[in-house]
């Protein structure tokens, strides 16, 4: 053999090794996987898939999984039937973690019936949910929580889940929160006046649903009743004391009613107050008001004002000394009994409401040394005024009952029927005069009793 032929012999030989390897090589690396033997096709369930949110199982065409392989599957995977699954919410704790213990559950989560809810293959909306949102709730809830004129945001969007949660919570109704925290979950700016305020509304503290309907309800902000009903469920004191009273304030009728003095929430002044007591009443009694009889009631902030000497509760800020702020028996809604009128026969209990402060002994003794300055040597002349049987002289008959330019609260004038009836009153060191619309000048010294004609 030609050496030639022998190196031929050797190149095809080697040829033949090198092609058989790599041929093999290529072989492997071009043979197709068996194909993954899916539920979806277009055949069978076809639009299982189509969903915007997919059960993760049904998306890696793991559909045994859930359902378990069946005899069949194994000779013949096309042909699989699966089998019922008897205990739905065991499957579902396979790979999702059981709901933490708590002291309540719901319903459907205590029952087993996870797909109750949930769509086991896949769903529009998210968590792969039935329905969206509150729709799913009112499967089994009343839709009239939400029927009423004024609806809690939440519950009109089917944010439920935002107050309750849908599998295990520590509070009744599966509430997130008890009390008013579930509330300051959303409402952080009343959270925040409410702890930072010295007075805190009882409801409050405790319960905001006693006055708001957490779903819907009929009036503004929720509220069941309007005020001043809503308040008065509650206060029911108050509520007797303002059926009784026949002269209302004013306030509780017009406008937001009990909201007018008081916040419902919150105040750093006591009785949840607006402002102080007094600025409160003169941010309303800072003009005339005219009145169903043709009266009219002054403007009370300037007057204080214009008159420098004010009697003892104006001095203190205390309206309410001498006024119930609610409602009364007397006029000008007055605590106790004070004569309207210029003249009043006499009877101490008339005079009920100068005598929660002031000594009534001193209208009851003729005669004095120490009770009072107003007396000709030791003539009473308070009680010279007062204590006729038919036209005794009333308190305001001399003196303003607010304030006024002249020692011991003495009226300029005095209104008699549409006269404004002068006093004239000047006072010396050991006593004074008057020149009255009703008698001539007159009068009296502590020391030297004045003789007067």
């Amino acid at each position: 053999m030609k050496k030639t032929d022998i190196l031929l012999l050797i190149a095809a030989f080697t040829a033949l090794i090198v092609s058989g390897f790599y041929g093999n090589s290529i072989a492997a690396q071009e043979e197709v996987p068996k194909e993954k033997v899916t539920c979806i096709t277009s055949k069978c369930h076809a639009t299982m898939k189509e969903v915007k949110y997919v059960h993760g199982p049904v998306a890696a065409d793991e559909c045994i999984v859930c359902h378990g392989e069946s005899p069949k599957h194994a000779a013949n995977p096309k042909k699989n039937k699966f089998a019922k699954i008897d205990n739905v919410q065991s499957k579902c704790f396979e790979c999702h973690d059981p709901f933490p213990k708590k002291k309540f559950t719901h319903t459907p989560v205590e029952e087993g019936e996870c797909i109750a809810c949930h769509s086991p293959h896949g769903s529009p909306y998210k968590f792969q949910l039935l329905k969206k949102g509150g729709d799913l709730c009112f499967e089994c809830h009343d839709e009239e929580l939400v029927a009423d004129k004024f609806v809690h945001g939440p519950a009109a969007v089917g944010g439920c889940v935002v107050c309750h949660d849908p599998h295990t919570a520590d509070y009744e109704k599966n509430l997130r929160a008890q009390g008013p925290a579930l509330c300051f979950m959303c409402h952080v700016d009343k959270a925040e006046a409410i702890n930072n305020s010295e007075y805190v509304h009882k409801p409050v503290s405790e319960d905001c649903t006693k006055c708001h309907n957490p779903h819907s309800a009929p009036k503004q902000f929720m509220l069941n009743f309007e005020v001043p009903e809503l308040c008065l469920n509650c206060h029911d004191e108050k509520k007797k004391q303002i059926a009784a009273a026949t002269v209302k304030h004013g306030a509780l009728k017009i406008k937001k009613s009990c909201l007018n003095c008081h916040d419902v929430h919150n105040s750093n002044i006591a009785k949840n107050l607006l402002m102080e007591p007094m600025d409160l009443c003169l941010s309303c009694h800072d003009r005339e008001y005219k009145q169903l009889d043709g009266k009219s009631i002054i403007n009370m902030k300037k007057w204080l004002a214009e008159n420098s000497n004010h009697h003892g509760p104006i001095k203190q800020k205390d309206c309410s000394g001498c006024h119930n702020p609610h409602g009364s028996t007397n006029f000008r809604i007055l605590r106790y009994p004070y004569p309207a009128t210029f003249y009043k026969s006499f009877s101490p209990d008339n005079y009920n409401l100068c005598f929660s402060c002031h000594e009534k002994s001193i209208v009851l003794n003729p005669e004095t040394t120490k009770l009072t300055n107003f007396r000709n040597g030791n003539m009473n002349l308070h009680f010279k005024h007062v204590n006729k049987p038919i036209k005794g002289r009333t308190c305001r008959a001399c003196h303003e009952t607010h304030a006024s330019n002249f020692p011991k609260h003495i009226r300029e004038a005095v209104p008699f029927g549409a006269w404004e009836l002068p006093v004239n009153y000047k006072k010396t060191e050991t006593g004074g005069s008057c020149t009255p619309g009703c008698h001539k000048l007159k009068k009296y010294d502590r020391i030297k009793k004045e003789i007067n004609e």
